[in-house]
């Protein structure tokens, strides 16, 4: 036998003894490509659903991606111009009024696919007055589909700073800077109550921190204005766009603000330019 060990007979052993250990982790290995492929494809909103499966996917409000697959793959068929759309209108209507804000904010993007529908209009009238502005940004958009001028001030509104008010009374706490970028949900501050309870402040809108109002450590009052929030370029972008359709002259100072900005970018400008331009034509021909 060589002195190193490597003996023919003695490695061809140790491959055998070895080699049974590779079969569990091979199965495994498939098992863990089949379950990522599983999630990958039940998670897919591109994949298409049968009626059945948007029906049932609608009903499963304990499962928003459901939910939003479902209304994702109604919204293409609204768009195809596919009758089959309205038997979930009823659905759509029902959801309008659930108590989840992702499902209302959706909903009310969607209804503005059908503008025949008078179901929806009633419907988008009423989401116009929500309790979250992001729903009410989207019904008023949806209206403008509509011929619809109710949610003009709405409109107006996205070209304003936001005003982020304290949830509850207590200390302030954030580490957030003026000009930082946030998205909906993003945790604004937090507030520190008396009685050691934590009160979280989130951002209802996606957008940048425009000015700080208050400090950071400041004892704060429930209402108090904490700090104002810049709407985000999309937004801005089409609430510009609805206004082309739907806004009057006292609309025009907000607009030619951004027309004349040079702290946003090229599109807005231009958006914005033609949006006065829209509603002065308007002006001059009634």
């Amino acid at each position: 036998m060589p002195e190193n060990g490597n003996h023919p007979g003695v490695r061809a052993v140790e491959v055998r003894r070895r080699a049974p250990g590779s079969g569990p982790i091979l199965i495994l290995a498939g098992l863990f490509l089949v379950a990522t492929f599983l999630a990958w494809y039940f998670t897919w909103f591109g994949r298409g659903l049968s009626d059945a499966d948007i029906s049932k996917y609608l009903a499963d409000t304990n499962n928003p991606r459901h939910v939003q697959h479902a209304l994702l793959q109604i919204q293409q068929r609204i768009e195809r111009g596919d009758a089959t759309s309205k038997n979930w209108y009823p659905q759509l209507i029902a959801l309008s009024g659930s108590p989840e804000t992702e499902f209302r904010l959706t909903v009310a993007w969607l209804m503005g696919f059908d503008n025949n529908s008078t179901q929806f209009h009633k419907a988008l009238l009423k989401l116009l007055k929500d309790s979250e502005p992001i729903v009410r940004r989207n019904a008023a958009l949806a209206l403008v589909r509509f011929n619809d001028a109710s949610g003009r001030e709405v409109l107006v509104s996205i070209l304003r700073p936001y005003a982020m008010k304290a949830n509850a009374s207590g200390t302030l706490a954030s580490s957030l800077q003026e000009g930082a970028t946030v998205s909906r949900t993003t945790l604004l501050a937090r507030i520190g109550q008396s009685d050691g309870k934590i009160v979280e402040l989130r951002s209802p809108l996606p957008g940048r921190i425009d000015k700080l109002l208050k400090a950071n450590g400041s004892h704060v009052s429930e209402g108090d204005e904490v700090l104002n929030l810049n709407s985000d370029e999309n937004s801005v972008w089409e609430a510009l766009r609805g206004l082309s359709l739907v806004g009057s002259a006292e609309d025009l100072p907000a607009i030619e603000s951004y027309a004349n900005s040079t702290a946003v970018s090229g599109k807005i400008r231009e958006q914005a330019g033609l949006a006065a331009k829209a509603i002065q034509t308007r002006i001059k021909t009634h």
